[in-house]
């Protein structure tokens, strides 16, 4: 067994598309229309056969209610894995992101936590043996 799709919910599909391919590096893999939305997965551009991201629309009534938490709460929906916490973090400030968390270790692990623009809070980490 292996991950193939992961869900991010998004509130508007065309700017998440922006965000995470422009600012985060991510490719489109796939872009079918489904009725006034798209089945719109992104893939790692060093993975492009690797598991897929879904830009989900967020309009299901649970979405708002559950997303609102979490970011209240400080609590990314997802973790993307980096090479270098520190690097990315500066890199992707100089583009205006914003981060809810600097770079912190723990341990072995490095993250950092920011915003993605379309509703979520989302974790930068790489583990160090």
């Amino acid at each position: 067994m292996k991950i193939y799709i992961t869900s991010v919910f998004v509130d508007d599909q065309a700017k998440a598309r922006e965000f995470y391919t422009k600012v985060l590096g991510f490719v489109v893999k796939h872009d079918i229309p489904v009725g006034e939305d798209s089945w719109l997965t992104l893939t790692s551009p060093d993975a492009l056969a690797g598991p897929e991201l879904l830009l989900e629309p967020s309009g299901h009534p649970a979405v708002a209610p559950f997303r609102e938490a979490l970011v209240s709460d400080g609590i990314p929906f997802t973790s993307f894995a980096v090479e270098d916490v520190n690097a990315e973090y500066e890199r992707m400030l100089a583009l205006g992101v914003v981060f809810t968390q600097p770079p912190t270790e723990m341990g072995p692990v490095t993250t950092a936590v920011f915003d993605d623009t379309c509703g979520n809070l989302i974790q930068l980490s790489n583990y160090k043996d």
